[in-house]
C-alpha cells in the first residue's frame, strides 16, 4: 500500500513538472468558435516601455479613436499593473483578408508632435488584444531554422537617417500588417482563434485630389494589388505632416489548437539556459543541504549520549558547550514584542506563498488570466492575516506578555503600514508623470477597505484565539540571574555570522531570481512555475538548515541570545537581494528617467523587505524547533 502510494505521489510530481511549461485552461475559461464573416474586435491595451517602467493608455497619444472609447472592466490585479482594456477602430472579419483599410487622417501640431517623439524615444510599444491573445511582433532568429521570438507590442516607431543626411530623424508605425492564425473545426465550418502577430510599417501615404472617406490611395491600393512590404517611403513625424493609419489583414490556418496556443508565447527565451541554471542550483544546494544535515545528525547524537552519560557533580561541572546556558536560552530576548510582530507577519508571508505556489503549479494562474497573480496574492495576504495574528499572539503569551490587543494591533499595522507608505509615495510620483500605472482613486479605496474591513479584523480573531490557547511551556527553567556570556571568536561576532548566513538561502533562489526579474522589468512571461515551487521548497529547508547550524554552533559558544540573531540570520539574505537587484539595474536596464529609477528601487525595496520577514521567520521557527528538541533531550538536574 505504501510503495502505491509512493509511487503515485511521485508520478503527480513528474506530471506537474513535465507540464510546468504549458498554460492550463479550466473551467471558466471557455473557447470562443467564429464563423466566417463574424465580426473580431480587436482591444488596446496600455504603451508600455522598458526604458521609463511607466505605462500610459492607448488613446495618451493622437491614434485612431472609434466613435466611442468603452473601457473594459479590468480585475484588481489588472488596475495595479496599470492595464487599461479599450476598444478600437480595428475591425477585422473573421477568415475575410483586408488590405489597406484606412483608419483616419490626422495632421500633426506641436504638441502631438512632441508626444509621439517623447515615446519614440522612450521605445514605446503599443499593445493590442484579440479573443483574450496578446498581439506579438515576430522576430526571426540569425539561425533560420530556428522558431522566431515572439516580442510583446509593436514600437510607437523608430529613429533612424537618410543616406547622406547626419541628422536623425523620427518615424512612426502608420501601417500595420495583421496575422490572425485559426484552427478550424474538421467536422463544422467554425474556427477558433490561436494566433495575433503584426508587421509594423512607417510608410508616407500619397492620394490624388481633396481627402474623403472614399479617397483612394495611390501608396497602397488593393485594386491594384499595391501593398505594403516594406519602409522604403518611410512617415515622418514633424510639425504640420498628415499622417494616414492604415491595416492589412490576413488569416493563416495553424494546426496549433487552442489549448496549446500560449505556448508559442511562453517559449520565449532560450529555455535550454535556465533549465541547465536551475538544475545545477538545485544539486549544489541539496548537496550542500546533505552535509549540513550529515554533520548536524552524527555532532548532536554524540552531544546528547555525552552530556547523558555524565553521572558525577565533578564531571557535570567540567561539562562545556551548549548544556552550560540550560538556564537562559529560554530567557525572553529584548524587544520580544517586535519579535513576535515580526515573527507573526512571516507566517502570514509564508502561508500567502505557500497556497499561491500550489494554484500556480495547478495553472490557476496561467498569463491568460491577466492579473490573476497580483488578485491571488492580494486576497491570499488579506486572509492569511488569521494565522499572522495566531502565531504572533501564542509567541507573545510564551514571553509572559499580557496585552494580546496590542500585539494584534502592531502586527495588523506594522508590515502593511510600512509597504503602505512607500506604495502611497511611488504611486504619487506615478501620478506625476500622468501615467496609467497610478492606481485610480476606487481601486484605492478597494485596497484600504481590504487591508482595514478584511485583514486587520482578521489578525484580531486570530491574537484572540492565540492567546486564550494555554502558553508554550520552556523544556527547561530559566534562571533568575542571567549567565555573563564569555568572549567570543572574531567568527562568532554577530554581524559576520549574520552576513555568511544570508548567503547560501540567496545562492538558492538567485538564478530563478534573474527570470522573474526579466519577466517583471523585461515584459515578459514568468510560467515555470513547477521549477519555482522546487526553488521555493529548497529555499524553506536552506534557510532552517543554515539557521540550526549557526545557532548550534553559538551554542556551543555559550552565547544564549539566539532569539533575533535567528531571525536575521537567514533574513540577511533580502540584502543580498537588494544588492543583486543593485545589480541587475546597472547591467540589464537602460533606465534613465530618475522617477522610473526611484520606481525601481522602491519596487525592490518592497519585495527584499517581504523577503526578509519571509526568510526570518522560516529560519527563527527552525531554531526555535531546534533549541525546544535538544534541550528537552538532555537530562538536566
Amino acid at each position: 500500500m505504501e510503495a502505491t502510494l509512493r509511487s503515485s505521489l511521485i508520478s503527480l510530481l513528474l506530471f506537474l513538472l513535465i507540464n510546468e511549461g504549458h498554460c492550463f485552461y479550466l473551467p471558466g475559461v471557455a473557447p470562443q468558435d467564429f464563423e466566417k464573416g463574424d465580426l473580431l474586435m480587436v482591444k488596446v491595451n496600455k504603451l508600455t516601455s522598458i526604458k521609463t517602467q511607466l505605462p500610459y493608455t492607448y488613446y495618451s497619444l493622437p491614434y485612431c479613436r472609434p466613435d466611442s472609447i468603452v473601457d473594459s472592466a479590468e480585475n484588481l490585479g489588472e488596475v495595479l499593473r496599470g492595464d487599461r482594456i479599450e476598444n478600437s477602430p480595428f475591425v477585422f472579419k473573421m477568415r475575410e483578408p483586408q488590405m489597406c483599410s484606412v483608419l483616419c487622417k490626422i495632421t500633426l501640431d506641436s504638441k502631438t508632435t512632441k508626444a509621439f517623439k517623447e515615446k519614440i524615444d522612450d521605445e514605446y510599444r503599443v499593445n493590442m488584444i484579440l479573443d483574450n491573445l496578446p498581439l506579438v511582433v515576430p522576430i526571426q532568429r540569425l539561425d533560420q531554422q530556428a522558431p522566431p521570438v515572439y516580442q510583446l507590442g509593436f514600437h510607437v516607431g523608430v529613429k533612424g537617417q537618410y543616406a547622406g543626411i547626419k541628422d536623425e530623424k523620427y518615424f512612426i508605425h502608420n501601417h500595420l500588417t495583421f496575422t490572425v492564425k485559426y484552427h478550424k473545426d474538421a467536422q463544422t465550418d467554425s474556427a477558433r482563434i490561436v494566433g495575433f502577430e503584426v508587421k509594423p510599417f512607417s510608410v508616407k501615404h500619397e492620394y490624388e485630389g481633396q481627402w474623403s472617406e472614399k479617397t483612394r490611395l495611390t501608396s497602397c491600393d488593393p485594386h491594384a494589388k499595391r501593398t505594403i512590404t516594406t519602409s522604403n517611403n518611410p512617415q515622418e513625424v514633424e510639425e504640420k505632416q498628415e499622417i494616414i493609419f492604415t491595416y492589412d489583414v490576413e488569416f493563416q490556418e495553424s494546426d496549433v489548437k487552442w489549448a496549446s496556443r500560449w505556448d508559442t508565447y511562453l517559449l520565449m527565451s532560450d529555455d535550454q539556459i535556465h533549465w541547465f541554471s536551475i538544475v545545477n542550483s538545485l544539486m549544489i544546494v541539496l548537496f550542500l543541504s546533505g552535509m549540513v544535515a550529515m554533520i548536524m545528525l552524527r555532532t548532536l547524537y554524540r552531544d546528547i549520549s555525552r552530556y547523558n552519560e555524565l553521572e558525577t557533580q565533578e564531571e557535570a561541572q567540567e561539562e562545556t558547550g551548549w548544556k552550560l546556558v540550560h538556564g537562559d536560552v529560554f530567557r525572553p530576548p529584548s524587544h520580544s514584542d517586535l519579535l513576535c510582530v515580526y515573527a507573526g507577519t512571516g507566517v502570514q508571508c509564508f502561508g500567502m506563498m505557500l497556497v499561491m505556489m500550489m494554484f500556480a503549479v495547478l495553472g490557476f494562474l496561467s498569463p491568460s488570466n491577466r492579473g490573476g497573480l497580483m488578485t491571488a496574492m492580494l486576497f491570499l495576504w488579506v486572509f492569511m492575516g488569521l494565522f499572522a495574528g495566531y502565531a504572533s499572539a501564542r509567541l507573545y503569551k510564551m514571553f509572559k506578555g499580557t496585552e494580546w490587543k496590542r500585539i494584534a494591533t502592531r502586527t495588523a499595522f506594522l508590515f502593511p503600514g510600512s509597504v503602505a507608505t512607500v506604495f502611497f509615495i511611488l504611486n504619487a510620483l506615478i501620478w506625476g508623470e500622468k501615467s496609467s500605472g497610478a492606481v485610480p482613486f476606487g481601486t484605492m479605496f478597494a485596497l484600504v477597505f481590504l487591508w482595514f474591513g478584511i485583514s486587520v479584523p482578521l489578525v484580531f480573531v486570530g491574537s484572540y484565539v492565540g492567546f486564550r490557547k494555554q502558553a508554550i511551556e520552556d523544556p527547561v527553567k530559566t534562571n533568575k540571574i542571567p549567565r555573563q556570556i564569555p568572549e567570543q571568536a572574531w567568527y562568532m561576532n554577530p554581524i559576520f555570522s549574520i552576513l555568511i548566513g544570508g548567503i547560501l538561502p540567496f545562492g538558492a533562489v538567485f538564478i530563478e531570481l534573474f527570470f522573474i526579474l526579466t519577466s517583471i522589468w523585461l515584459h515578459q512571461f514568468y510560467y515555470i512555475f513547477g521549477f519555482l515551487f522546487i526553488v521555493f521548497t529548497i529555499l524553506i529547508v536552506t534557510c532552517a538548515e543554515i539557521t540550526i547550524v549557526l545557532c548550534y554552533f553559538q551554542l556551543c559558544s555559550e552565547d544564549y541570545l539566539w532569539w533575533w540573531r535567528s531571525y536575521l540570520t537567514s533574513g540577511s539574505s533580502a540584502l543580498y537581494l537588494f544588492l543583486y537587484a543593485t545589480f541587475y539595474f546597472f547591467t540589464k536596464l537602460e533606465i534613465t528617467k530618475p522617477v522610473s529609477g526611484i520606481l525601481y528601487f522602491g519596487y525592490m525595496f518592497i519585495a527584499s523587505y517581504a523577503f526578509f520577514v519571509l526568510t526570518g521567520t522560516i529560519g527563527f521557527y527552525a531554531c526555535f524547533w531546534f533549541t525546544r528538541l535538544i534541550y528537552s533531550s538532555v537530562k538536566i538536574d
